[in-house]
């Protein structure tokens, strides 16, 4: 007997997990951490067999899109076994999907691999193509170290989308520097509006916020924007250049709600399941996984997460600050 699909109150299908194999990361970007972040003690992760066998259980009750994210995943040592393992659902027919979200510090390294696995398009995030804005951006990056790894992710076959994130007074003058390259380099391109994650420090995310309205509206003055009807199991909304044939996506929470189509939940690198990206509610699946050794405990607390999963997330800027910000930061959570 098959098991029952993962149907939410709202009766959203769950196809999609997300998972953060680790909250490290070999950048610093200002709008994800803080410079001198405090990350999680090594020995409170799930180790790379924990989260197969995690996954391994979600895709059995019907997820068939796997992202991994961090942090930066390439950075968590031993990552390819984890790939290497997932790979085996992609050859059953039971993933649909095997992907990751990285800044690309690593691709030169492991782009290969990835594709030998199965991974076949990745996002890589960029804000900047400007080296000295970038080095500011991130804080320990070098731009010169991405461009590279996203070549070898070109030369290794995987489809790569650049994934922007929309910073006022620091990108907006890049908008159309960065929609040609991606034009040139045939990459799809995603703009980002800025989330209320975690504690910045000195940085003010009201500050931040660009609305990708206003972004949208800058583009169509050199572009005809067609809207598109794709939807790809993620939040983006996409349009299509008719000048360049380019696909760009908005990932607007802020500006509008993405939330009614909701099929996704994020697996944190120490097994706490959220529901959704912007509420604090959420399931620890690190106790009935160290539990017992049969899955029959995990899966019902599993199917018990998901019936709490709410309609929607707060986020919200007003001119007075940031409503419905979440403590933790995206690092923990996944990008």
């Amino acid at each position: 007997m098959s098991e029952l699909p993962l149907i939410d109150p709202f009766a959203r299908a769950i196809s999609y997990l997300r998972v953060s194999v680790t909250d490290r990361c070999d950048f610093r970007c200002a709008y994800c951490m803080t410079e001198h972040m405090t990350f999680l003690p090594k020995a409170e992760l799930l180790t790379l067999e924990e989260l197969d066998r995690l996954c391994s259980n979600f895709i059995a009750l019907g997820v068939d899109k796997l992202r991994i994210t961090g942090g930066e995943p390439l950075v968590r040592k031993g990552i390819m076994t984890f790939f290497e393992a997932m790979a085996r659902h992609l050859h059953s027919g039971a993933l649909r999907e095997l992907t990751l979200t990285t800044n690309g510090s690593q691709l030169r390294k492991y782009a290969a691999e990835l594709a030998a696995c199965g991974v076949k398009r990745i996002n890589v995030s960029l804000d900047s193509l400007d080296a000295e804005k970038f080095a500011k951006i991130t804080r320990w990056g070098r731009l010169d170290q991405v461009l590279d790894g996203i070549e070898a992710a070109k030369q290794a076959g995987l489809k790569v989308k650049i994934n922007t994130v929309a910073l006022k007074g620091f990108n907006e003058d890049e908008l159309f520097s960065l929609t040609e390259w991606c034009g040139r380099e045939n990459h799809d391109l995603t703009f980002i509006e800025v989330m209320p994650m975690g504690d910045m420090g000195e940085a003010q995310r009201v500050d931040q916020y660009w609305p990708l309205k206003d972004l949208r509206r800058q583009l169509s003055t050199r572009y005809t924007l067609q809207d598109l009807p794709d939807r790809t199991g993620g939040p983006a909304r996409y349009v299509r250049l008719a000048e360049t044939d380019q696909r760009i996506g908005f990932i607007t929470p802020l500006t509008h709600n993405f939330c009614e189509s909701c099929n996704r939940v994020r697996l944190t690198c120490t097994g706490e399941l959220y529901m959704c990206l912007g509420q604090e509610d959420m399931a620890d699946l690190r106790a009935p996984l160290r539990a017992s050794a049969d899955d029959a405990q995990l899966r019902q607390a599993i199917r018990r997460a998901i019936s709490h999963k709410p309609k929607g997330h707060d986020f919200d800027y007003t001119r007075q600050g940031v409503k419905g910000q979440m403590t933790r930061h995206m690092s923990h959570t996944g990008g």
